[in-house]
């Protein structure tokens, strides 16, 4: 970006003298560090019900956010008017947590080179309806000729392309542009008067050639597969039982019970229950827990982090010790460690935090049949919602739309409405074997945190818990 070529903000009026000027106002009292959060972000929806269309729309959101950080504290303010009027004004409001004189602004900007990993053939903003919608009536064709038994598909569509620019004070000038997709089918099965709903997502960076045929036969199946074998399914027995967690979306709870807990804010503030165990066993040694930003195309990834950083996998836990958390500029500096780049935001109207981005167990020496062998009695869990978790002690509680009872080492019968409760930290004690058959799932999963929501991605392999409460007939 020079002074005469905005990059791609320039087209609203956003130059380097621009935002010179912006952070030099917010450093006008003083203050560690301050930086600049522009996006500009186009988005579109659609839903179809029953074969028809319900329901279209387009967002579109544009604005800048202005931060002031003294030791560990913010000041922030936004700004919906890229003019450079009103963006001085909300660094003035940003800057008045400061009160020890004016600060020195940024003397010049180094672009951030990044990575590319969510290339696209063709932006959202080329792809018509035309081409939007027949994706959607082929779900629903596709759902209905699986089986007859199948009387109704909603099908909820999204894309979006966000651009955004950061640049602190300390020089640093980074821009992305991040698109995103998603398609979530729901589907009731009627047999012998009894209904039955479930549903199947699947999500990415990417753009339309993200649906090839293979994928959305391969959704369409899931949903229908997930809904019939309810008719099927029973509650399983209650007490405390061996769970086993089946590769894929079980990441979910290792994201919830564990992850957050991992968040260095959480750790910075003594919320954690993990705060003084850097350097701890905290599992057996063929558990190790990574959080990875860089994988190609899946819906946590990002080229940079939304204060700038660059992006990096990042290590949890090793050989089943804790050796770090998940940092943002604060939390490292108060540390005085490197950051992770993991400082992200919602929008422009949040400041950044410590979050996750793709966090997943590895594959450990085991497998899959070999963990399902090793049970005498206990579950599968295979799909999960409505998950709540209490994230400075990490007790959890889960509820599994899909999975198995496990009798003498084999699968017996499909199960259904749930509860596993338990706590996260001892639950990663528990974990008594893990399979090497990790898989990242690609379902459209967002974390909420703090009131802000950001796509985040999961996984895991096959995995061992000893014991896990699960509520279940008399539970």
């Amino acid at each position: 970006m020079t002074a005469s070529n905005g990059g791609y903000f320039g087209q609203f009026g956003i130059d380097q003298a621009v935002v010179a000027r912006v952070l030099g106002r917010a450093l006008s009292r003083g203050g560690d560090l301050a930086d600049l959060f522009f996006q500009h972000e186009t988005s579109t929806s659609i839903g179809l019900e029953d074969g028809e269309v319900n329901r279209a729309y387009g967002r579109v959101e544009l604005g800048c956010g202005i931060r002031v950080v003294v030791v560990d504290q913010t000041g922030y303010a936004f700004s919906e008017d890229l003019e450079p009027e009103a963006l001085l004004r909300a660094a003035d409001t940003a800057a008045a947590i400061a009160g020890a004189g004016a600060a020195v602004g940024p003397q010049g900007f180094e672009a951030r080179v990044t990575p590319d990993l969510y290339p696209v053939s063709r932006a959202w903003a080329e792809v018509g309806a035309d081409e939007r919608i027949p994706l959607l009536s082929r779900i629903d064709e596709r759902c209905r000729a699986l089986d007859p038994r199948v009387k109704k598909v909603t099908v909820s569509f999204a894309d979006a392309e966000r651009h955004v620019m950061i640049a602190t004070s300390d020089g640093i000038l980074a821009e992305d542009d991040q698109p995103m997709t998603r398609m979530i089918v729901g589907v009731t099965a009627e047999q012998d008067g009894v209904r039955q709903s479930n549903s199947a997502n699947v999500a990415a960076r990417d753009g339309i050639g993200f649906y090839d045929e293979a994928r959305l036969e391969a959704l369409a199946r899931k949903a229908v597969e997930r809904t019939l074998v309810l008719f099927e399914a029973e509650r399983p027995p209650a007490g405390e039982l061996p769970v086993v967690l089946a590769a894929g979306s079980s990441g979910i709870l290792l994201h919830e019970a564990i992850g957050h807990g991992l968040e260095a804010d959480h750790n910075r503030k003594r919320i954690s229950i993990f705060a003084d165990m850097i350097g701890c066993k905290v599992a057996e040694p063929f558990v190790s827990i990574v959080d990875d930003g860089t994988h190609p195309h899946m819906r946590g990834s990002i080229n940079v982090d939304d204060e700038g950083n660059e992006v990096e996998q990042t290590v949890l836990v090793d050989g089943g010790m804790l050796r770090g958390f998940l940092h943002d500029r604060i939390s490292a500096a108060h540390y005085d460690v490197p950051v992770t780049g993991s400082g992200r935001r919602q929008s422009f109207r949040f400041p950044p935090l410590p979050r996750m981005r793709n966090t997943y167990m590895l594959p450990g020496p085991h497998t899959r049949d070999e963990i399902i062998a090793s049970v005498d009695r206990g579950i599968l869990a295979e799909s999960f919602t409505n998950g709540q978790v209490q994230i400075g002690a990490g007790d959890f509680t889960f509820y599994i739309k899909n999975g198995w009872l496990i009798e003498g080492g084999k699968l017996s019968r499909p199960i259904k409405d749930a509860n596993i409760i338990g706590n996260g930290p001892d639950v990663l004690r528990k974990v008594t074997m893990v399979a090497d058959d990790l898989l990242l799932d690609d379902s459209g999963w967002t974390c909420g945190k703090d009131g802000q929501m950001v796509p985040v991605g999961l996984g895991m392999p096959t995995t061992l818990v000893s014991a896990i409460t699960v509520g279940g007939l008399n539970g």
